[in-house]
């Protein structure tokens, strides 16, 4: 076991620093690091050092966010029952049921078997948020935990590195968001980004590095301007200025497309009053002193966000043509926007009765919306619920309705009730009869349109809706209401799938369905098929399985009868590296409408006199002759060989802002990549922007998608896409 002596003073001294913060539960505090000391023993971290270390970091971060002594408790003993002997039951005994429970929240749901990685994290999400929806402090506890780990990362593999941080970038982050804990998602955020993509993090450090004095300068004098101006009206205020966070410029920058020269808001100041009426005051003598950028400004006091963030931003331009945002907010509103949920343990003892109800109420419903559904659909589901932007419309009757960005008037109407949504005929916005697919923006005034004689939900509902609790709802009013029509339109959905996929032979075996539906737990095939036309079920998911156990269980037949096993003989590719089963060296051509190219699922078509004409498998043409009676048993199985080497000329469209330089850009990239340009074809249009039509000779779908990849970093453009690549394939 390890001694305290091992631990290094840096270690104690942040014990006794958490006793000092709790001196009138000192005692517990020094008894759960003992027993955490003794539970460890000699674990090692992957750094070598003692493992007790990183309870004693997750405590201290959960002290300096300003929590109870039972969170801290929870903290040093936060992977006890995980890692160690340790049972619920002995930490229930010696520190208490609360304390207990906030272990177990944390506690990941070890020695059970799960078909999937996906299942594995959502059973471990699900018991997060169900003990979460009892305490929210489970959550604090496993952000501090996160926090150390991503400090300490670079002691794993590369790989664990990555996978960590994306884990941090797509659930926790965006939960520290929502419970309003700024500067945690701040943090965890930087470092996951220098983890997932360090040239992107250490181009704009560069960036901003080379500029430190120009932007240290200006915000001194930016600041001292509205200092003098407060003073001179009379307000007590604090000025406070900063560079912005390094992953929100490299949202700007990646995700708008954006270069560093048109964000606006790379340099912030904060200015902090004591009243309310204050910060509106403080706002006119802002715009006096600066020229307001139209459209950037945002008063999220009379509209807070869900979290309770509340502030004034705007937009400014000074003399020196450097654009800035201004926060204007009240000492209270700011400890909300540092600490968030902490600041009620920070400054106020705690949540109370209508405030702990507020705090839960989300993730109540994140849980009800995430019922019956398919793991690999429930953890993306939760990422899209945690992460997205949010507008603020109105009822006729002025309450405010949070819905994520890109959502709809359906996603409107269910967000009032079910009912509104099921009965939904039309919608109006600020007094404007609109589609079903308009998209809402903040401050609009949305009126719903019901009728009793409604037939219900539409499923292209599920197409248009943002919120995945509408998207349960229509799922939930389908699965009840339209047993029938769920059959028929799953059944045909998956046979459709199948035949793509070139398994719906495998399917029609009794056995092999049997195992299908038994590993899926339907009750029978109509069940699956319902589950797929309702949306229980995705069917990607299923042609997977079916893929799946086809594998298995054609190994286990010839594993239990040797003498049925036949040696095939060894498929011959064509000259085009192309093999076609059941066709040794045959005459290829590849299909002009998709241009397929190795790494891309592909499938044969036997043409009369012209040999096999090969597609890709989500072509068009190839799905539409698949399901035509007359052609569907001339299409054959077929994929790459492994040793193919040629090039492939794949054509491509690129749209960019018209520019003097931006075809010499684009050229570039293909140039550093010695990539070749088969044709070029250009011009501009009426609307500023230019369309370029090229073939690019690539080996493989990798080096296409890195190309693309490079080509949409360029200055101004705006897209560029395969052409011929169906529509779910097309980066946005």
């Amino acid at each position: 076991m390890i001694d305290k002596s091992q631990l290094g003073q840096e270690y104690l001294d942040k014990v006794e620093t958490i006793a000092e913060h709790h001196e009138e539960d000192r005692k517990e505090i020094y008894d759960a690091f003992e027993y955490a000391l003794e539970a460890h023993g000699d674990q090692k971290r992957k750094s070598g050092e003692p493992y007790i270390i990183h309870p004693i970091s997750v405590a201290s971060i959960i002290d300096e966010w300003g929590f109870d002594t039972e969170s801290i408790l929870a903290g040093l003993l936060h992977d006890t029952i995980e890692d160690t002997a340790v049972t619920y039951q002995d930490v229930e005994k010696r520190f208490g049921t609360s304390v207990a429970e906030l272990v177990d929240g944390v506690t990941k749901l070890g020695h059970v078997v799960y078909q999937s990685r996906e299942e594995e994290q959502m059973e471990d999400l699900r018991k997060m948020f169900v003990a979460m929806a009892k305490d929210i402090r489970v959550i604090i506890i496993k952000l501090a935990d996160c926090t150390h780990n991503i400090r300490t990362i670079e002691f794993k593999t590369i790989e664990k590195q990555r996978k960590k941080a994306l884990e941090i970038m797509e659930i926790y982050a965006p939960l520290a968001h929502r419970l309003g804990m700024q500067s945690a998602k701040w943090e965890l955020e930087d470092r996951s980004l220098k983890v997932l993509d360090p040239v992107g993090y250490a181009e704009i450090e560069d960036y901003l590095k080379a500029r430190s004095q120009v932007y240290s300068d200006f915000l001194d004098k930016a600041k001292h301007n509205i200092e003098q101006k407060l003073k001179s009206a009379g307000i007590a205020g604090q000025v406070k200025a900063r560079l912005k966070q390094i992953y929100s410029i490299y949202r700007k920058l990646y995700g708008q497309n954006l270069t560093f020269s048109e964000i606006y808001d790379i340099c912030a100041t904060r200015v902090i009053v004591k009243d309310l009426s204050d910060c509106y005051n403080v706002l006119g003598i802002v715009h006096d002193l600066y020229k307001p950028v139209p459209g950037r400004f945002k008063d999220y006091i009379s509209s807070p966000k869900p979290n309770g963030y509340q502030s004034l931003h705007t937009v400014v331009i000074g003399k020196e043509g450097i654009p800035f945002e201004v926060q204007i907010r009240t000492e209270e509103m700011d400890k909300v926007a540092e600490y968030g949920i902490a600041a009620h343990w920070k400054y106020k003892g705690g949540l109370k009765g209508q405030q702990k109800e507020e705090a839960f109420a989300w993730v109540r419903q994140l849980l009800e919306t995430q019922q019956d559904v398919d793991p690999e659909e429930f953890v993306q589901s939760i990422k899209v619920d945690l992460f997205a932007d949010e507008v603020y419309v109105f009822t006729p009757g002025g309450d405010v309705i949070n819905l994520p960005q890109g959502s709809t008037p359906i996603d409107f109407a269910y967000a009032i009730h079910s009912e509104v949504g099921n009965k939904m005929v039309g919608a109006r916005v600020n007094g404007k009869i609109v589609n079903f697919d308009y998209v809402l923006q903040s401050g609009e005034i949305v009126d719903i349109v019901t009728s009793k004689n409604s037939t219900g939900p539409k499923r292209g509902w599920l197409q248009i809706v943002k919120t995945n609790s509408a998207k349960s709802k229509i799922k939930q009013w389908y699965k009840r209401e339209k047993r029938e029509e769920n059959v028929a339109e799953g059944k045909s959905e998956l046979e459709r799938e199948l035949r793509v996929n070139l398994l719906y032979d495998d399917f029609c075996d009794e056995e092999l369905r049997g195992i299908i539906l038994s590993r899926l737990k339907m009750a029978s095939v109509d069940d699956l098929y319902a589950n797929i036309g309702y949306g229980g079920i995705t069917v990607s998911r299923v042609v997977a399985k079916v893929k799946e156990e086809a594998a298995k269980l054609i190994r286990a037949r010839e594993a239990s009868d040797p003498e049925k096993i036949v040696k095939k003989p060894k498929k011959q590719p064509s000259s085009n590296g192309v093999i076609v089963e059941g066709i040794d060296n045959c005459l290829v051509k590849f299909a002009k409408c998709c241009s397929p190219i190795p790494g891309d699922p592909i499938i044969g078509f036997v043409t009369r006199g012209f040999g096999v004409s090969i597609h890709r498998q989500s072509c068009v043409n190839a799905i539409r002759g698949m399901q035509d009676k007359e052609t569907a048993g001339r299409w054959v199985r077929a994929y790459w060989h492994d040793a193919v080497r040629q090039t492939f000329y794949v054509p491509l469209t690129v749209e960019i802002k018209t520019r003097v330089g931006a075809l010499a850009d684009i050229v570039t990239v293909f140039t550093n990549m010695k990539i070749n340009i088969g044709e070029l074809k250009g011009r501009d249009m009426e609307d500023g922007q230019s369309r370029y039509t090229l073939s690019a000779a690539v080996n493989s779908i990798e080096q296409l998608e890195l190309l693309l990849s490079r080509i949409r970093r360029v200055s101004g453009v705006l897209s560029a896409e395969r052409d011929g690549a169906p529509s779910s394939e097309r980066k946005e």
